[in-house]
């Protein structure tokens, strides 16, 4: 982190709101420009780590809106950590973010390549996104190779420089023509555009200096996270080309539907079930919740589709503080199959009722308390 802590936005000269694609633009500017192999600027180099980690912060949603709820402070408390960088390969480093070349240069040498992403998807229930929960993801991931650690070349031998391309991982052909000299410039076609020769290959990995492997990753979910989200791993993907850096992982996270909750935001909504005379005379009820069954108590006169709320017991406010609420929606269940005897005691209510016995004790009709449920 860096020590200033300054402002990312300001690092960045970017407003508050600035688009993916303006953080993006902002950044590569200024990276051109403060690169301690092009600026001479003797503070070039602190300043390109700190506009690399705004980079790393605001070009990631979760993390952008961490640092925007709880600035520094917020982030430290997730363990983020910027990216170390090695300045002397900086220019093939930059392709971590963009898979280009720092300058824009296409076919340099590939030198130490960022290694690729990898995907995995889990799946959850409602009741785990609520109170979190780690799970293992199995993966075939290719890693630095442990014989040669990564270099490709047998032990006791180092890769040479490429004697066609002298160490550019280019070449270039001239051709003259009645217009002049037309010079085009490809990949070195003998190092493939690394610009090195392995003569003694590492046995282990054929020269290749990374090996697949199956590999379990231990991935912690927050609670409070939605379907559909993603987490990242940092440099848990495939290995670097040449010892370069990991890749990272990204999981897709899958929360089953519950059957007995549907989920809006960070509310729950449920349905509890009242027959006429609990409804009437009022009753205790057990009611299931994301927390497990609680008994609820419903006065007399409890109408069909009246909301109750319970503060506070729906779910976890991903990344911050407090949770939704837990609202339930009452159903009145009426009886279709009665006896003689019960037909006969309901007609005697129905005579003996009266406008008075089904007054209301408020003006919100049926559809005014459907619609809080969802509110």
């Amino acid at each position: 982190m860096a020590t200033t802590e300054r402002d990312y936005y300001e690092l960045l000269g970017v407003r508050r709101t600035a688009t993916e694609a303006e953080i993006k633009k902002a950044f590569r500017g200024l990276a051109r420009e403060l690169h301690p192999d092009v600026s001479e600027d003797p503070d070039a180099e602190a300043r390109f780590k700190e506009v690399v980690e705004a980079y790393e912060v605001l070009s990631s949603p979760e993390r952008r809106e961490l640092y925007d709820r709880f600035g520094h402070a917020g982030l430290r408390s997730r363990g983020f950590e910027p990216t170390s960088f090695d300045f002397g390969s900086l220019g093939d480093l930059f392709s971590a973010f963009f898979g280009d070349d720092l300058f824009g240069v296409a076919g340099r040498p590939r030198g130490a390549a960022r290694g690729a992403d990898i995907a995995a998807e889990v799946a959850i229930e409602l009741v785990d996104s609520a109170r979190g929960v780690t799970r293992d993801v199995s993966l075939r991931v290719a890693v630095a190779c442990e014989t040669c650690g990564g270099t490709g070349a047998e032990p006791g031998t180092q890769p040479v420089t490429c004697p066609t391309c002298a160490g550019a991982g280019r070449v270039q052909q001239v051709s003259n023509t009645v217009f002049g000299q037309f010079v085009r410039a490809q990949t070195c076609p003998r190092c493939d555009g690394s610009g090195r020769i392995v003569e003694h290959p590492c046995e282990a990995c054929g020269g290749e200096g990374r090996v697949v492997e199956e590999r379990t990753v231990s991935v912690e979910i927050p609670p409070g996270i939605h379907d559909g989200q993603r987490i990242r791993l940092g440099g848990e993907g495939h290995a670097g080309d040449l010892g370069g850096r990991a890749g990272d992982l990204y999981v897709l996270v899958r929360v089953e539907p519950d059957p007995r909750f549907v989920r809006e935001g960070n509310d729950l909504i449920s349905q509890v079930d009242l027959t006429i005379t609990q409804a009437a005379l009022g009753a205790t009820v057990t009611v299931p919740t994301i927390d497990g069954d609680v008994e609820l108590e419903f006065g007399p006169g409890t109408q069909p589709g009246q909301v109750r709320v319970v503060r506070g017991a729906g779910m976890p406010v991903l990344q911050g503080r407090g949770r939704g609420d837990h609202r339930l929606l009452v159903n009145v269940t009426v009886p279709r199959r009665l006896t003689d005897e019960q037909r006969r005691l309901l007609g005697e209510f129905e005579q003996s009722a009266d406008e008075e016995t089904y007054r209301p004790d408020d003006d919100e009709g049926f559809f005014d308390k459907l619609k809080s449920a969802f509110r």
